[in-house]
């Protein structure tokens, strides 16, 4: 049997309408797709068994769901800030349009419960400064686990500046440990600044056969992290990285607790 793809080139996972699509991978409960939509665009679909995030990479649109309607503004590129967003429920029809154009972000996961479509403005995302020195990044915290209910789905965007480091030091989440470590898979989705950026992933066993993989990433790329130690992610001089994060898995609770590799524990970098 061959290994899974863990490395999906721009336009290597496209569907139909989706630019992205990660339903036949690797990974079993994150989602990701990715929407292009043309001015004047409408697209349909049903959430099924999943819960769902809309989030503006570039442009605005309006969500309806629910018998509500969502107007998003979003915003002129994911290196132009923080955006609002839409909440999905599992087992509804949605319909998003954009009199402009753009690209939309679908962050899902398999989910229990039914919990009401809403809208998440974009002064309410938690922005955090982690790390230090080269290893100095932001991370817009919009879905993490204690910034906005969901039932399974965790969702963060990351900027690392051109030259750094982030996703260090190298960290898991593939085994529950109740209290210390939740077992999370993880969808990387990635913009560069620039038409000639580019970034590098790793991600490399915590148990025999689990994945391994070293990535030169480019914009629009995805990983997937089934399991196993990843990081770190390395933005190249003079271009900054962008990326989207979607996490969920099988345990219990919605938490994110990680463990960091033994050999690589530098408080300042975390």
């Amino acid at each position: 049997m061959s290994a899974p793809r863990l490395h999906l080139p721009r336009g290597s996972a496209s569907d139909g309408p989706y630019a992205v699509d990660t339903r036949q991978s690797a990974v079993r409960h994150p989602r990701l797709r990715v929407l292009e939509l043309a001015p004047g665009g409408l697209h349909s679909f049903g959430t099924g068994h999943e819960e769902w995030i809309v989030l503006p990479l570039d442009g605005g649109c309006t969500v309806h769901a629910e018998g509500r309607i969502i107007e998003l503004q979003g915003r002129d590129g994911v290196f132009g800030g923080v955006t609002d967003f839409a909440y999905l429920p599992r087992d509804a029809h949605a319909q998003i349009a954009s009199g402009a154009g753009g690209r939309f972000a679908l962050a899902g996961a398999k989910c229990e419960r039914r919990l009401p479509a809403r809208y998440g403005p974009a002064p309410e995302v938690p922005v955090e400064e982690r790390g230090s020195g080269q290893c100095a990044r932001r991370v817009r915290n919009f879905a993490a686990a204690g910034a906005f209910e969901c039932d399974s789905l965790i969702a963060v965007e990351v900027v690392t500046p051109g030259g750094h480091w982030s996703s260090y030091p190298p960290h898991k989440h593939d085994t529950q440990r109740p209290g210390e470590e939740s077992e999370l898979e993880e969808i990387y989705y990635y913009e560069t600044d620039g038409p000639r950026g580019f970034g590098y992933q790793r991600v490399f066993p915590s148990r025999p056969g689990g994945a391994d993989l070293l990535a030169e990433v480019r914009d629009g790329d995805v990983v997937l992290v089934p399991d196993g130690w990843h990081g770190p992610s390395i933005a190249a001089p003079g271009h900054d990285l962008y990326y989207l994060n979607v996490m969920a898995g099988p345990g219990p609770e919605r938490e994110w607790r990680i463990t960091f590799h033994p050999d690589h524990t530098a408080d300042g970098y975390r």
